[in-house]
């Protein structure tokens, strides 16, 4: 055997090897359940330990945070190792001449189940790099109007603004209550604020501080009708609740898949319609040969490829889990909380209870009592993270369990919440 023939068959050996039995067993546990919906399945607490089993996470803290960051199954996390191992056997021939070309591979199947076509889909590191990408790769004059909320992430607000600096564009700010009376009513602030100026929409699919979801597909009709390029902040959407990017109709979509999808730390991608990568410019230049291919977005120098090439073990974990049955246990854990506090005078909920509006992401504010100490109290006193979310409209926080959270995790934290209220 010659020494490419040898390094290919060490690769191939290494991919069996990940095929640890978290995926094995995710996939018994979910055709133990198969004639269940998937709210019988949010409550099987069987069921969720198989789950639960395949995370290595510190079981003496309780993470609320997972908006955040999430940890990855075991599966991943073997196979972000053994790629890093692998690398650097060489690294050039093992790295670049090996494992790199993978990413095709996983391209295919981000596209799979995003929904769309590969040649649409660019592999990222987050959420900011990608809808970056797009934020500053669209021409636009002084004067020119870009739209979005003041509730969207604070870092892609401050590309627009930088933008404003610079090049004298127009940011133009809407605020939404928190939670809004209706989607329509979402809909109707965007449709009121546009105005001839307006070149450019930037909205979320789901807000990364109360989880409220916004009707992305009718926004991109009113948009395109005007032509208005669209730009969706899908990071915290993808692998959290069901939905085909095809349908929503947007021209750019940003995702960070370690969050909800689990995937190594520093990934994400970037979706582009087809009809605008041409004349969208990459955030790091690339040459005119690549203008109509998605891969400029991806132009980055040296990276490393174990963090890319481990997405598809976490997709094929997903996968085995379902994403409506996944939807479904977000809620019912957010939703056992948040109606046992809910009781509480001291408490406001600030997330909406329709699952059309929202998923795996509440919010907890108060009446009397002070957002801030109350997370540093739960930490100190409980190890329990969450997060606080300030915002000039409000405040409070941010929870968001994951699928590896348990009944008794949530039931602790609601316990731990009412006893520092009676005090506070």
């Amino acid at each position: 055997m010659d020494r490419r023939n040898f390094l290919h068959a060490a690769a191939g050996s290494a991919l069996v090897a990940f095929q640890t039995n978290a995926i094995e067993r995710a996939a018994a546990a979910a055709r133990s359940v198969k004639d269940q919906t998937p709210l019988e399945v949010a409550k099987d607490e069987d069921y969720w330990a198989e789950i639960r089993n395949s995370f290595t996470v510190d079981r003496n803290v309780i993470n609320l945070n997972n908006g955040y960051v999430s940890p990855a199954p075991l599966v991943v996390q073997d196979a972000m190792r053994r790629y890093l191992d692998f690398s650097n056997m060489g690294p050039k021939h093992t790295m670049i001449d090996i494992l790199e070309p993978q990413v095709e591979d996983v391209r295919r199947r981000v596209a799979k189940t995003a929904g769309c076509d590969p040649e649409e889909i660019a592999i990222t590191r987050n959420a900011s790099e990608s809808l970056e990408n797009a934020q500053y790769g669209i021409d636009l004059k002084p004067g020119d109007e870009v739209l979005t909320t003041n509730q969207d992430y604070p870092r892609m607000i401050t590309t627009f603004r930088q933008r404003e600096r610079r090049e004298g564009i127009v940011l133009k700010m809407i605020s939404f209550p928190v939670p809004p009376p209706s989607m329509d009513d979402l809909y109707q602030r965007f449709e009121r604020a546009v105005t001839p100026k307006t070149k450019l929409i930037l909205l979320c699919h789901i807000t990364n501080r109360t989880g409220q979801i916004f009707p992305v597909r009718k926004i991109c009709d009113m948009a395109h009708a005007r032509n208005i390029p669209v730009i969706v902040d899908g990071a915290h959407a993808f692998n959290h609740f069901p939905y085909n990017l095809s349908d929503l109709g947007c021209d750019y979509y940003g995702v960070s898949l370690h969050k909800w999808t689990c995937a190594p730390i520093g990934t994400g991608f970037l979706y582009v319609r087809k009809s605008r990568i041409a004349s969208t410019w990459s955030l790091m230049a690339s040459s005119d040969r690549q203008q109509d291919d998605i891969r400029k977005f991806e132009e980055i120098g040296t990276h490393p490829a174990a963090n890319h090439n481990a997405i598809s073990a976490a997709l094929i974990f997903n996968e085995n889990i379902g994403i409506d049955r996944k939807a479904a246990r977000l809620r019912y854990l957010r939703d056992r909380w948040a109606h046992r506090l809910a009781q509480n005078s001291k408490v406001k909920i600030l997330h909406s209870e329709d699952p059309a509006q929202s998923c795996g992401i509440g919010f907890l504010a108060f009446n009397g009592a002070n957002a801030e100490k109350m997370a540093e109290i739960l930490w100190s006193k409980y190890h329990i993270i969450t997060v606080r979310v300030g915002h000039e409209e409000y405040d409070g926080l941010r929870i968001t369990p994951h699928i590896y959270s348990t009944v008794a995790d949530i039931d602790y934290f609601a316990e731990s919440v009412e006893k520092e209220l009676k005090s506070a």
